[in-house]
């Protein structure tokens, strides 16, 4: 679970393009346009670390690399998902994710004003699973809003929910900012792991210090200092376990973003889906250098500076953060459970029994794909589904069984 402590020395040079490490060599090589962006943040990474006095929060630096206007990961052109971009979500694998979550919608919606957000909609495929489902069901949403930031998706949203349901598609909707109010239902996939997380560090003497992004002989480093944020240090103080070289991840933003969802909700549900643990197993001593990995072209790549805005930046969701946030924002925590149990709860196992196995060309690729959505060894344990009520039941298909909340 542990790997060497690499320090200040994991860099990668600015120029020409964004990588020194000599273990890349092996990835696959991106275009000379691809090179040409990448080198462009570099440059702007830097002047942002110069403008700040030499030094930034490493969660100022995954925010430039994920969301740096016209340049960043999220905020340019490359392709993302898929099996030609650089990983696979579950929406992406098959409908029956979709269609299973749609049964629990369709148990929410009718306490509600009838509306659907969704955060982060990827290629807006979830989105098309949803409500042809919840058509099928007779419970389709007086309106489905989509909030995203990559301009790229929203295009490809637009055109693949045009393709694939234009009966529906005057349903849809398109916001660059939360609403004041909401009244309806709120979901996010693989969305809080996406947010910039601060990185922290326990060094050989157990101090505790915020990690951070500097620039050092022309290249992007790791550097330590004294915490510059007063509350990321107590809750470094509460959750890091006292033993020295400690490397992890607080996410302030995923609070922030509970919070936020909160308030602005009179009425509905918050359910979110996304890998990560309870406090008390992310902080676990022998998860000593944390969860901060990049996904470039279904390669997993622990240099955070590598290719900077052509590589996914994640780190795991601390549910336990997570949790505390809704409750502290008034709303009920309904379930905590793995996404296998919320999908089996939902129906999968059921949905995919009344297809025909014997025509085995077309069922194999759907059991396939449901067997990477249930397997402890895929999907199924890593990824949690969390969630929350206000002013809604709290009897949820999708927790009716397993819950876990006494872990959190």
């Amino acid at each position: 679970m542990s790997r060497p402590f690499t320090g200040a020395t994991l860099c990668t040079t600015i120029a020409p393009h964004c990588s020194r490490t000599t273990a890349m060599t092996t990835l696959p090589a991106a275009s000379p346009e691809a090179l040409a962006t990448s080198q462009a943040l570099c440059g702007r990474i830097s002047q942002a670390i110069a403008e700040a006095g030499g030094w930034i929060p490493f969660s100022h630096y995954m925010e430039l690399a994920l969301y740096a206007p016209g340049m960043g990961y999220y905020a340019a052109g490359s392709r993302k998902l898929g099996e030609d971009g650089d990983f696979v979500t579950a929406p992406e694998l098959t409908p029956l994710f979709g269609q299973s979550l749609a049964r629990q919608l369709a148990e929410l919606l009718p306490q509600t004003a009838g509306a659907v957000y969704e955060f982060g909609a990827g290629t807006g495929k979830l989105a098309i699973d949803l409500l042809a489902e919840l058509k099928a069901l007779n419970q389709l949403p007086a309106k489905y809003v989509i909030l995203d930031l990559s301009p790229d998706l929203i295009d490809r949203q637009r055109q693949n929910i045009r393709a694939a349901l234009p009966h529906l598609a005057d349903r849809v909707e398109w916001a660059s900012s939360l609403p004041d109010a909401i009244d309806g239902i709120v979901i996010g996939n693989e969305l809080l792991d996406a947010m910039p997380c601060e990185m922290v560090f326990r060094d050989e003497d157990r101090r505790l210090r915020q990690r951070g992004v500097t620039v050092r002989d022309g290249a992007l480093c790791y550097e330590d200092r004294d915490f510059a944020d007063s509350r990321l240090a107590e809750l470094a103080a509460q959750l890091l376990p006292d033993i020295p070289r400690y490397e992890t991840e607080i996410s302030l933003a995923n609070r922030a973003f509970i919070a936020t969802v909160a308030g602005a909700l009179t009425r509905g549900a918050i359910l979110m889906i996304d890998y990560g643990h309870a406090a008390s197993e992310y902080y676990h001593p022998e998860r000593s250098m944390g969860t901060l990995l990049g996904h470039y072209r279904h390669h997993t790549v622990q240099d955070p500076f590598y290719l900077p805005g052509l590589m996914d930046l994640t780190c795991h969701v601390d549910f336990t953060a997570v949790a505390q946030s809704g409750i502290d924002a008034g709303l009920d925590l309904i379930g905590y459970t793995s996404q296998a149990q919320f999908l089996v709860n939902c129906g999968l196992i059921e949905r995919l029994q009344t297809l025909d196995a014997d025509d085995v060309k077309a069922y194999l690729p759907i059991a396939k794909a449901a067997q990477r959505l249930l397997s402890p060894q895929e999907m199924g344990e890593t990824f949690k589904a969390i969630g929350f009520g206000k002013g809604v039941s709290i009897d949820w298909l999708g927790f009716a069984r397993g819950d876990r909340c006494y872990t959190l």
